[in-house]
């Protein structure tokens, strides 16, 4: 009964801990410096299988390639410029989790912009249609409300009716 409850004890241990460490890959680098540039770099990096995570969020088989990648190439002495020039050629802008400004990026920029202008534009057309829809109405006259106002209190009686 002791090893089960110990079994136990263990698996709910190393259970709670999982969430911990899944949220941020762990540093692998012996240098602290290079491991701060590394998760730096990563977190500026989009993993190509999650698409809305960074490779420093990712656990992610590919991820974690992109991750050792970045760390040999700093450790070689690339700068951060010349490893994010070089995934960029190897996988496109996508792999930038915060794409350039340029053409082909453009409705990705200025998409949600035009999104909204857009649907204020809709609903200030909609809104003065419905208020020409009003005026244009007919309106009712005076013995037609009062008609209107006394079947709603149910006092109305109609000529053709008999009166109980």
């Amino acid at each position: 009964m002791r090893s089960l409850l110990a079994a136990v004890v263990t698996g709910w241990t190393l259970f709670a801990s999982l969430p911990a460490a899944a949220d941020i890959a762990q540093p692998l680098a012996e240098d602290p410096q290079l491991e701060a540039r590394v998760m730096d770099l990563s977190h500026k990096l989009r993993c190509l299988v999650c698409q809305n995570q960074t490779i420093a969020e990712s656990n992610a088989p590919l991820a974690l390639d992109l991750r050792n990648q970045v760390r040999e190439q700093l450790a070689a002495g690339k700068s951060e410029e010349a490893v994010v020039d070089y995934l960029v050629a190897r996988y496109g802008d996508f792999v930038l989790y915060l794409p350039p400004f340029k053409g082909i990026t453009l409705l990705l920029w200025l998409g949600p912009g035009l999104l909204l202008i857009a649907g204020a534009g809709w609903l200030a057309l909609r809104l003065r249609a419905r208020a020409k829809e009003a005026e244009a109405a007919p309106h009712l006259s005076q013995d037609e409300r009062a008609r209107a106002s006394a079947l709603l209190r149910g006092t109305y009686h109609s000529s053709e009716e008999p009166r109980s």
